[in-house]
Formats: C-alpha cells, structure tokens, sequence
C-alpha cells in the first residue's frame, strides 16, 4: 500500500468504490477514508461517518458532533479552522470504523467487519501511541481487537478520560461528543494535556495540512 502524504485524504489510497455493504451503496453519498498525517502520534476513532462527512469526506466534520471533537483537538492544538470541510492538521489522523453512511440507522456488525482492513491498514501503517475511540462501539472494537480486556468489561461512560493500556499504544476513551457535558469535555481535555505534558512531546518539524 502506498502512502501519499502530499494529500490528507485517504493518504493510503484505499477503494474509494468499496461496494461490500449493498445495503450502503445507495444511501451514501460517498465513501469516507481517514483524513490526516500519516505519521501522526494521535489518531481519533469514530464509529461511522457522520452527516456532515457524507457530505464533505472528511472524518469528524460538517456537523456538530463532529465539530465537537475538532473543536476540542485544536484547543489542544492539532487542528487548525475546524470550522472548514478540509481542516488543518497536524499529527492527527481522523477515521472510522466504517466508511459508508446510512441516514437511519448505526452500522451493523457484518457492516464493521466490512471495514476491519481499512482500519487495521490505517493502524499499522500510522502506528499511533494514542488512540481516542468515540464512543462505546468504538472503544469495544479497539478492546476486541488491541487490549487484553473483553469489551463487555470497558464501559465508555467509566472509561471517558482515562488511560488504557494497548498492545503498542494507549487508549483514550471518550463518549459520544451529544453526550458532553462542559464537565464532561473539561476532563478529556485536561487528561489529554496532561498526558502532552507529562508523557509525550509532540514531534517538531512536521509539515502540516
């Protein structure tokens, strides 16, 4: 697999005609790959792309969820205009467990496993030290398939802004953005700068997007 980092979308050019999922096919707009440095420390998880990213293709934007979570990465400084379809960043990738929208439902489980080699791809290729899953379907997937705890022990409610040790990397869990309370984004923002401040510094140098 090539990796393009002169671009930010879908840098590792993967099928942007995936037609796994039928029941998909019609009801996307398009299909929406991660979006970001490939060389990022950081990477932000999703479960599925949201109105706003069937729209524009990028992860986490177009619409307020979304713009929840891009608002909290730039006050923590990866992200620049996350009020644009195609934000700055810089040592972040954002993705998804899937890539296909449906207006009236969550993605199904086949649906997922649809989707497992994108993600594994993306995860390999970038090799991130810290992973934020968004939400509980997230978070059980990346303990499914990275921890050595079974999903059904990590609840994203008692998880939200904390550690958990990976196999190669730790987990930031966090809540759905609509579920944020101000108390609710002040913990993940003030856990994520302590772990800026206390365990990791961010790579100088990089080129951002």
């Amino acid at each position: 697999m090539d990796v393009n980092q002169e671009t930010v979308a879908n840098p590792f050019g993967m099928d942007e005609d995936c037609r796994q999922c039928p029941a998909l096919c019609d009801t996307r707009t398009q299909i929406v790959h991660g979006y970001g440095d490939v060389s990022a420390e950081f990477l932000v998880l999703g479960d599925a792309p949201g109105p706003g990213a069937d729209r524009t293709g990028v992860p986490f934007t177009g619409d307020a969820d979304g713009r929840a979570v891009l608002d909290l990465l730039a006050d923590l400084g990866f992200v620049e205009s996350p009020e644009r379809d195609e934000p700055t960043v810089d040592n972040v990738f954002l993705t998804s467990l899937t890539r296909c929208r449906h207006p009236e439902r969550p993605p199904t489980d086949d649906e997922v496993r649809n989707c497992e080699d994108f993600l594994t791809a993306e995860v390999r290729m970038i090799n991130p030290e810290i992973i934020l899953p968004i939400g509980q379907r997230a978070l059980s997937a990346l303990a499914y398939e990275y921890t050595t705890k079974p999903p059904a022990e990590l609840d994203v409610e008692d998880a939200h802004a904390t550690t958990i040790r990976g196999r190669g990397f730790e987990l930031v869990p966090a809540t759905s953005p609509d579920e944020w309370t101000d108390e609710r984004r002040a913990a993940l923002f003030e856990h994520l700068r302590s772990l800026l401040d206390r365990d990791y510094r961010q790579t100088k140098g990089r080129r951002s997007r």
